[in-house]
């Protein structure tokens, strides 16, 4: 049984593996309802636009730090937004961080490409 996830605006393919499947219990520090995340995707599929907010948290509804970047995922075929990268994955090295406090914002972490449940049809083939 395979999953094909592609995007509810157009229809298109966006080839993303379930192999690649974060688990759904995963923590991450910006959260993970109502959305799918992926570890690998596929980048011909996607086009990433950079997005730089520096806000008071007190404005956002989901605070993620003073300085929030992320990483727009728009679908190439029809350009609508369909998630975010974050850089909230697993820490890419064993190291139990900074006065082994556990991981830090100082670790180099694995970006995680957050999408939104709405923007993608999953179909499954048997």
């Amino acid at each position: 049984m395979a999953s094909i996830y592609s995007c509810t605006e157009c229809g298109s393919n966006l080839s993303l593996n379930p192999a690649h499947l974060f688990p759904p219990d995963f923590y991450f520090e910006a959260g993970n309802k109502g959305t799918t995340s992926f570890s690998v995707v596929d980048a011909s599929k996607f086009r990433f636009e950079k997005e730089d907010k520096i806000r008071p948290f007190f404005e956002t509804l989901n605070y993620w730090g003073i300085q929030r970047n992320r990483t727009k995922i728009k679908c190439n075929s029809c350009g609508s937004l369909v998630g975010y990268v974050y850089d909230d994955g697993p820490p890419l090295t064993d190291s139990p961080g900074q006065f082994h406090m556990g991981p830090s914002q100082v670790i180099p972490r694995a970006p995680r490409y957050r999408f939104k449940n709405k923007a993608l049809r999953i179909t499954s083939q048997s």
